[in-house]
């Protein structure tokens, strides 16, 4: 063989190995930021209690009166104790991420102590409608409607969780960070 095309040979070598290398070295980078952005996401746009401006713990949430799905009445007052009440878009990333965890939670409860609020102005919110109705008490509205005012929810996800009459237990971004979400 020629020692030109076994220089060339080495040549495209090595420069295929650094091209592999730095694209190893980019997608670690990327991987990084990916978890960084998540985790400012969860931090700024959430729900926690630093971004919420509704009632602050142990506060009762405002007065609301809402229709299920199902045709069953929803009001603050008849709230039972321990309620988890969880606001969804079908637009939110970090809601479909938590859909499972949320059914497979809502699946061992009560269905009256678990409360889905699903963003009806987004897009279909079917999916999000089908999944948790077995296993809760549905009710499709958008952020402006009373059941969203009466949390001061301004982000999606964002659970609560409620005493008998609505005083405000806890409000997180995830539904395991909730007392009454996390397993038993």
């Amino acid at each position: 063989m020629e020692p030109y095309l076994i220089a060339i040979v080495i040549l495209v070598g090595i420069t295929s190995l650094l091209s592999l290398l730095l694209c190893l070295a980019v997608i670690r980078r990327l991987r990084e930021h990916t978890k960084l952005i998540d985790a400012l996401y969860e931090v700024v746009g959430n729900g926690l209690p630093s971004a919420h401006a509704g009632p602050s713990l142990g506060d009762v949430v405002g007065e609301f009166d809402a229709t299920t799905v199902d045709g069953d009445r929803v009001a603050r007052d008849l709230l039972p104790d321990g309620t988890v009440v969880a606001f969804l878009s079908p637009e939110c990333r970090g809601c479909r991420e938590q859909l499972p965890e949320l059914a497979a939670w809502a699946a061992g409860q009560d269905r009256a102590r678990v409360l889905a609020v699903v963003d009806g102005h987004a897009a279909d919110p079917a999916h999000l409608v089908t999944t948790l109705a077995p296993v809760a008490q549905v009710v499709i509205a958008d952020v402006s409607n009373p059941v969203a005012r009466a949390f001061g929810v301004e982000s999606f996800p964002t659970f609560f969780e409620v005493a008998a009459g609505g005083r405000l237990l806890a409000m997180e971004a995830k539904i395991s960070r909730l007392p009454a979400g996390t397993a038993a």
